[in-house]
């Protein structure tokens, strides 16, 4: 499928200073004009990070080092680092709708309550995105801690990160570190130069938080438990699928992961059911639910 790596650098460019402008107006602008750029830069930050994503699947640049490069620069805006964003979404095409990645159900082992907890929290509160940068500055500080057999068995068995932290750990440590802190060193240097305020900063990335952590399992929720096909090609809005780089068209993406984005559209199956985005993000609001055997239907009921 041919990629389009003109139109992709081109958008790579037109998307950071975009982002700049609205961080700057929620920083510098009225209470009314700051929740207008925050409501903004929940969709224009998704472009840079759906940028990313192209090229975790090599499909950004038919050139390997040019893809490399224009995903390690994209993941600044995130914040977080290319190869760590590249292990985490890899394993998620492995464990998608698997026990060891499910967020609208609960086994019988766990605690609903605590399900419920990570699912409101992270999910639907946008915490789950809170805790990249997080993740990241952890990296910057004790790197040694991803390789830590205690800390892999402990923590991160508890809050389910266990199989991602186990990867990381077969990685470089110095190539995380450096995209790490060239993360951190990108959001200090837009801060300085666009005089940021805290208030704005925090206005503008928590509804993006809010906005992308939600949609990291809108598009999979109550769908089949089945790895390639457990997850859903969303109705949105033009606009905003296309500020996601039909990021929405989720299912097409699970059952040709290497399509370049501009291929998607073509590959929706027209007879597959198709939900909104509110018709899932809403009933995720329910809760979680017993979970139904792997190879299970949809739950999302009609």
């Amino acid at each position: 499928m041919p990629i389009p790596e003109k139109r992709n650098i081109a958008i790579f460019l037109a998307a950071y200073p975009a982002t700049w402008g609205l961080l700057w107006l929620a920083s510098h602008g009225s209470i009314a004009w700051a929740l207008v750029a925050a409501w903004a830069f929940a969709f224009v930050n998704h472009t840079p990070f759906s940028l990313m994503h192209e090229a975790v699947h090599g499909v950004f640049s038919p050139n390997q080092a040019r893809n490399n490069f224009f995903g390690t620069l994209s993941a600044p805006a995130f914040p977080t680092s290319f190869t760590l964003q590249k292990i985490a979404h890899i394993g998620h095409h492995r464990r998608n709708r698997t026990d060891e990645e499910l967020y609208d159900y609960y086994l019988p082992e766990q605690s609903r309550f605590l399900r419920n907890f990570q699912l409101y929290s992270g999910n639907l509160m946008g915490f789950y995105w809170f805790c990249i940068p997080l993740s990241n500055l952890i990296y910057l500080v004790t790197p040694w801690l991803y390789t830590s057999r205690a800390f892999i068995e402990g923590p991160a068995r508890h809050l389910g990160f266990e199989p991602y932290i186990r990867e990381i750990a077969q990685h470089s440590i110095l190539k995380i570190w450096l995209e790490c802190f060239l993360a951190l060193s990108y959001q200090v240097a837009i801060w300085w130069a666009l005089d940021l305020t805290w208030q704005g900063w925090l206005l503008c990335y928590w509804a993006f938080a809010l906005h992308w952590s939600a949609l990291q399992y809108v598009d999979h929720a109550w769908s089949r438990r089945d790895v390639v096909n457990g997850a859903w090609d969303l109705k949105v809005l033009p606009i905003t699928r296309g500020l996601a780089l039909n990021y929405h068209y989720h299912l097409a993406h699970h059952r040709h992961p290497q399509a370049p984005w501009t291929e998607l559209p073509r590959l929706v199956d027209p007879t597959e059911r198709r939900p909104t985005f509110w018709r899932v993000y809403f009933r995720l609001w329910g809760g979680t639910r017993p979970a139904p055997p792997m190879g299970g239907p949809s739950t999302l009921g009609t």
